[in-house]
């Protein structure tokens, strides 16, 4: 079997604290690639990699999407790149277009639209805006640790609620219940749902593959405040690793619904362009008792193949496993009543102000 050069240059990386990746893979577009020794790294360079912000000059901040497998049109990143660090997040390869790797960039090198609300406004306050939802975030997590400190997605969360836009949130970060008093009005005016991600309940699993995310009785501890606030909130078992996580959806699922959630979906494991050696350089380095395993299964689900970026495959895959994937899905929905669908978020109280409002506007 022909192996893959950036999983060979993996191999000779050392683990760092606090990051899922160890290294910078080469990117799509570069021809040349710096390879550090690690016996020349320092101890400090094998124990820390510090997180750096940059400001994205972005004038505008709604992407459309043209993905049928994805339930929404429009979605808002108030940041690139993420500190959560997930291993296997398929937002990685997006780092590569601003010149960046999917690797140790991608969790390392934030950049940061500091005007993030403002440019909302605009968008929303424009003559072409159709009023519809507006998924926060889609790629990166709004509520990834400096958000803490920026509060990017709360001031967003402020223009939506001003203008009466609709808005789903994805987090794996105990952060929203922060936002607790913005999404109670909003919930108001049936203008919000938040689905919190749970991968897996095992803390240690998330504090390697996941680690600077919130833990899992935390993101449960989420659900169940939400819930209690009356903002309509479910749980995304995703990404289903094949082999290592999928067991656990049942217990995630009714874990959620005894805390309040009302919904849940699952994506399972994709591992697009540079995300694939990331991926497995992890596996074979945290878990190597698992990595056949885990790998086998998901060509099982994927015609041989890792990945699949086929519209309707790559979101749920293919074959028995996938089919076994689906079936534990279902049974779990119908034991925890998760039977009927949400009714639709309004946008009957939308309001289009003007860019600059008069005085008695």
């Amino acid at each position: 079997m022909t192996r893959d050069p950036a999983i060979e240059q993996s191999r000779t990386m050392p683990r760092l604290r606090g990051r899922a990746a160890s290294f910078n893979p080469t990117t799509r577009f570069d021809p040349f690639v710096l390879e550090p020794d690690p016996a020349e790294l320092e101890p400090h360079e094998l124990r820390n990699v510090p997180t750096r912000f940059y400001i994205d000059t972005s004038k505008s901040i709604l992407a459309r999407n043209e993905s049928p497998d994805v339930g929404f049109t429009y979605s808002l990143n108030a940041y690139r790149g993420c500190e959560h660090g997930c291993i296997y997040c398929y937002a990685r390869p997006s780092h590569e277009y601003l010149g960046w790797s999917a690797g140790l960039d991608f969790e390392t090198k934030i950049l940061v639209k500091r005007t993030a609300p403002e440019l909302l406004s605009k968008a929303l306050s424009a003559p072409s805006w159709e009023p519809q939802p507006v998924a926060l975030s889609g790629n990166t997590d709004p509520y990834q640790p400096v958000e803490r400190r920026l509060r990017l997605s709360r001031g967003c969360l402020e223009v939506f609620l001003r203008h009466r836009n609709p808005v789903v949130i994805i987090t794996k970060n105990g952060l929203v219940r922060r936002d607790v008093d913005l999404l109670t009005e909003l919930a108001g005016f049936n203008l919000v749902r938040v689905m919190v991600s749970i991968t897996t309940l095992n803390p240690e699993l998330v504090s390697v593959m996941e680690p600077r995310t919130s833990r899992p009785a935390d993101r449960l501890r989420t659900v169940e405040t939400l819930a209690s606030a009356g903002i309509p909130v479910g749980v995304m078992v995703a990404p289903v690793i094949p082999g290592l996580t999928d067991h656990e959806m049942p217990n995630i699922i009714r874990a959620a619904a005894d805390r309040g959630a009302r919904k849940a979906g699952y994506v399972l494991l994709r591992l697009p362009g540079a995300v694939k050696p990331l991926f497995i350089h992890w596996l074979e380095t945290e878990l190597p008792y698992h990595a056949r395993k885990v790998l086998e299964r998901l060509r099982e689900m994927r015609g041989g193949r890792l990945t699949d970026s086929r519209f309707g495959r790559r979101m749920r895959g293919t074959g028995i496993w996938a089919d076994t994937i689906a079936h534990l899905f279902r049974t779990a929905c119908t034991e925890a009543g998760f039977n009927e669908p949400w009714p639709p978020l309004s946008t009957k109280a939308f309001r289009r102000f003007a860019a600059q409002p008069g005085l008695f506007e």
